[in-house]
């Protein structure tokens, strides 16, 4: 009989158990987080917590339908908040309930129960024994980590890299989608390729066109040569379309035909020019949600996302902080890092995600003298928590209310300060919808900068 042995991993977001068997690939046992339904039309309807925003309502297109006649099309929907599931009244006919009160925002514990119309909803925790191969590997091409997060993206990556399927890589800013991109090319069968990148957000509109698929001399004022595009530059090796969710959709038939036919037309052009490339994109939206709501086609969607990957982010993989920290200070070599400090970096939050920690530490190392650490954790952990002032004068619903505020606006206030009052990029960085953010401005009655 071969010996087993089990480790839990008490950094993650949630307890998560590893399984060592000496004749298996180790496996994942972890606790998962759902919303039933419990009373109503649709009794024992659920839906897995298993991303950042859960829509609920009568639409098709909701994440949980309910076909309750209380229920309206966009009746409300829940966030994941470093506080917790936040829940959000969408502006519902028939209201939403919690605690037995109607309510327009709050934060809601596990076990909680939630009237939707006349439906009852329990948030729930549910422990599963559900065993997903993780790889043995801690590092991939340039990725590093030791988490049961990583290695279950390095497991998939390792399967990845063994074909030439095409990857769609999802995740928040900084959490290593392009290196992860690298990495299939690396450990693939075009390693001896080229690597070609194209930033769908960082080009023009005007100009992606070109970008792609190549112009002749002469297609247009500034075309004062031939020139191929990345699907020729390719050929042979791997495409790697960054924030392929900014692709303006006129363009996206082209490059849905592209991918179908493995030919490209340059602009002006008549002839087709066969390409041989694999194809690895990246993005930070929610492209499901990007399809609903027709911001992205259906088909490309499908065609581009053969196999999702989604790269955790810092929170979601804490263990890993000091791994990382000594993996930047490789090359540094004389300079220590306290397990103090370590764990003080460790409680960070780090919405930038490592891309962040890399540039912390680099300014560590600038700025402190005898750790690096003493600098890289400047302004990142949290103060003190300042007790909220409590009156027991007001009713509880109340008190809440005005706290769950102060922290919404204190939140926005921050996070439109740190992207120079660009919305776009403050509701990505958030992880919520951009309609939804100017809500919350136009409710805290914050303004563009």
């Amino acid at each position: 009989m071969s010996s087993v042995t089990t480790r839990t991993e008490t950094g993650a977001a949630r307890p998560t158990s590893i399984v060592y068997d000496k004749s298996q690939t180790p496996e994942l046992v972890v606790k998962r987080e759902e919303l039933c339904v419990i009373l109503g039309p649709d009794e024992a309807s659920k839906v897995d917590l298993d991303r950042d925003v859960i829509r609920i309502g009568s639409s098709k297109d909701s994440d949980l339908v309910l076909t309750d006649r209380t229920v309206s099309r966009h009746h409300c929907e829940m966030r994941r908040t470093p506080a917790g599931w936040e829940l959000h009244d969408l502006g519902s006919t028939n209201g939403t309930s919690y605690a037995g009160s109607r309510i327009h925002a709050a934060v809601i514990p596990m076990g909680s129960v939630i009237d939707v119309g006349k439906t009852k909803l329990e948030l729930r925790e549910v422990t599963e024994r559900r065993r997903v191969p993780l790889s043995r590997r801690t590092r991939f091409g340039d990725l590093v980590g030791e988490s049961p997060a990583m290695r279950r993206v390095f497991s998939l990556l390792e399967r990845a890299a063994e074909s030439d399927v095409t990857v769609l890589l999802e995740g928040e800013t900084g959490t290593g989608k392009e290196l992860a991109a690298r990495a299939l090319h690396q450990h693939g069968k075009r390693a001896s390729g080229t690597f070609t990148v194209v930033d769908c957000g960082a080009v023009a509109a005007t100009l992606i066109q070109s970008e792609l698929f190549g112009h002749a001399k002469g297609s247009f004022t500034s075309a004062d040569r031939d020139r191929s595009g990345a699907f020729e530059s390719a050929h042979g090796g791997t495409l790697f379309l960054d924030e392929i969710g900014e692709l303006p959709l006129e363009l996206q038939p082209m490059l849905l035909r592209v991918l179908e036919m493995r030919e490209v037309r340059r602009i002006g052009e008549t002839a087709q020019r066969t390409v041989d490339v694999r194809l690895v994109a990246a993005t930070n939206r929610d492209l499901p949600t990007e399809v609903r709501e027709g911001r992205f086609r259906e088909d490309l969607f499908y065609r581009v996302g053969v196999l999702r990957i989604r790269m955790p982010s810092l929170r979601e993989r804490r263990e890993d902080i000091p791994t990382l920290v000594k993996h930047f200070l490789r090359s540094r070599p004389g300079i220590d890092v306290s397990d103090a400090i370590l764990q003080r970096l460790s409680r960070a939050p780090w919405p930038g995600n490592i891309r962040e920690l890399r540039n912390v530490v680099e300014r560590g190392v600038l700025l402190s003298f005898d750790e690096v650490a003493e600098a890289a954790g400047e302004g990142l952990e949290p103060a003190p928590a300042t007790p909220a002032k409590i009156s027991l004068d007001i009713p509880f619903k109340e008190a809440k209310e005005g706290l769950v505020s102060a922290f919404e606006k204190e939140y926005l206030q921050a996070l439109l300060k740190r992207t120079g009052g660009n919305v776009s990029r403050a509701a990505r960085e958030a992880g919520i919808d951009r309609k939804h953010l100017e809500r919350l401005m136009k409710k805290h009655r914050l303004r563009r900068r």
